[in-house]
């Protein structure tokens, strides 16, 4: 994500963003879904009244714990980065994009970090029931907080629910319900909470994979992982599901982004998605040149997902670029005239309040309403700058695809081999489970490249570019910050993995 930036403070901001976003990302799926399985396994104890069961649960809970605290800290930071590299965003938006972070951080952070206290500390000191109950609402917490943030991108993805005042030059919050139950943001949020089940239980599968290879813990190892792949087949199915659901509305709100990540440039009728592909670097927006250098399709299936027919036209780049009127699709270039229109209308408009001019006012008020949908585009230069980057699109999301379909396979191999009762002589299957952990590290930061990158230049979907976005800082400024946080952040992570490490080593208390 960082290789192909230059020296423009721009660049240098979204580099810090993804830089901070991506080592945050690695705590956050694991704390959403790990405390949904940690709450199974507490459950389990108090049911069977089984110290090992007991051991289990603490044993996983402190891995949790070591997790969480990184996570809070890289967040708070991803947080303040708002304010301090993208200020005019902040200004424009904070009616609106500040009210979930608000609610987050009052509401579900504070009900999960006092939960937290009494599930980490509250062995033999509260009720086994009341500390059951904690365990759950940290789970519930947890979850709540990703809601909130969730929100929050969906409506940066899909601004509905918002009216710009043109007096202020801000965007306002009209409806806060349909801020909330945008449709984007209700398949964010099954989709992500969903891939962090996942994603846990890859982590359980991992640790347990290799005390089992060691001979370590067998009966710990071997229980987690039975509890850990119900789980992660189960998540996976509903990964699947919430996936479909998530490009369906990508592709009713962002269809460049949807064309971006199936390489699509010039749009079909029954359109197919590429099963295995190789985009080429040198295809231009509007030139001859194949988008592929070899492709490998299923035919119909992407007008499916897209529209939920087979025979249905799915727009490419190059009709959303420069326009498709049998299809009845304008392109950028005519937002780009309707944009310029809008922001040429509202300076007139601030203009002939400032003088008085009530008359000349609402004409211009008048005009700028009529094409303020496309305010964002009267920012571009040129109608390709509304493509993403479209090689590093389609590499996501058919990484993430790959990957989604793989873990399913692994998990029922383990459960075949568990009832068998031959896991433990299966070293194959033991020696992938290992680095499990990792690909679905990869397979989250795919989904998240995804959803970031897909959807550029926008900082608010075709109403705010980033480049407009941003603070009036020097590039040089906001280069060092990305220095002292790759720093940071780095040996925080070098410390959260030798403390991790070292209580694996150690293991779980054994009666």
């Amino acid at each position: 994500m960082i290789e192909n930036f230059d020296l423009t403070m721009v660049n240098w901001a979204r580099a810090q963003f993804a830089l901070t976003a991506m080592y945050h990302w690695i705590f956050v799926p694991l704390t959403l879904g790990l405390t949904w399985i940690i709450a199974f396994y507490h459950t389990i104890y108090l049911k069977t009244g089984s110290e090992e069961w007991k051991n289990l649960t603490k044993f996983w809970m402190k891995l949790f714990a070591i997790n969480f605290a990184i996570g809070v800290a890289t967040g708070i930071i991803l947080e303040f980065e708002f304010g301090t590299n993208w200020s005019n965003y902040s200004w424009m938006v904070g009616d609106i994009f500040g009210a979930p972070l608000a609610i987050e951080g009052i509401f579900a952070f504070f009900l999960e970090a006092t939960f937290f206290a009494v599930m980490f500390f509250g062995w033999d000191r509260v009720s086994k029931r009341f500390h059951l109950f904690s365990t759950w609402m940290v789970a519930v917490g947890s979850n709540l907080s990703a809601v909130w943030i969730l929100v929050a991108n969906a409506w940066m993805q899909n601004p509905v629910g918002q009216a710009f005042n043109p007096d202020t030059a801000r965007f306002e919050m009209q409806n806060f319900a349909e801020v909330v139950f945008n449709p984007i943001a209700v398949s964010k949020f099954t989709h992500t909470t969903s891939a962090s089940m996942l994603f846990a239980s890859l982590f359980i599968l991992s640790i347990s994979s290799w005390y089992l290879l060691k001979g370590r813990h067998v009966l710990m190892a071997r229980r987690s992982i039975m509890v850990a792949a119900i789980f992660g087949l189960l998540a996976s199915a509903f990964v699947g599901f919430t996936g479909d659901e998530a490009a369906y509305e990508v592709a009713q709100q962002q269809p460049m982004k949807l064309a971006a990540f199936e390489g699509l440039y010039k749009g079909e009728t029954g359109a197919g998605i590429v099963a295995l592909g190789m985009v080429n670097s040198d295809k231009q927006v509007g030139d001859d040149q194949d988008g592929f250098i070899f492709k490998i399709r299923l035919p119909g299936l992407l007008s499916l997902l897209a529209n939920r027919s087979f025979s249905s036209f799915v727009p490419g780049i190059d009709d959303l670029v420069y326009g498709n009127k049998e299809h009845g699709i304008m392109g950028a270039d005519e937002k780009m005239a309707k944009g310029k229109i809008a922001l040429a209308q509202l300076d007139a408009y601030k203009k002939a309040k400032k003088s008085g001019d009530e008359a000349v006012a609402v004409a211009a008020l008048s005009l700028f309403d009529a094409n303020k949908d496309y305010l964002g585009y009267g920012f571009l230069e040129k109608p390709e700058d509304a493509v993403p980057p479209v090689a590093m699109s389609f590499n996501a999301f058919h990484i993430m695809v790959v990957l989604g379909t793989i873990f399913p396979l692994v998990f029922l191999a383990y459960l075949y081999f568990s009832f068998k009762g031959s896991l433990q002589e299966q070293r194959w299957l033991l020696g992938a489970g290992t680095i499990m952990f990792f690909l679905g590290l990869f397979a989250h930061w795919a989904g998240w490249i995804v959803a970031e990158v897909g959807r550029q230049p926008w900082a608010i979907q075709d109403l705010l570019p980033v480049t407009v976005a941003r603070s009036n800082l020097t590039a040089g400024t906001v280069a060092t910050t990305f220095f002292m946080f790759l720093i940071l952040f780095t040996a925080l992570l070098i410390a959260e993995v030798s403390i991790m490490a070292k209580q694996i080593s150690i293991g779980p208390k054994e009666n």
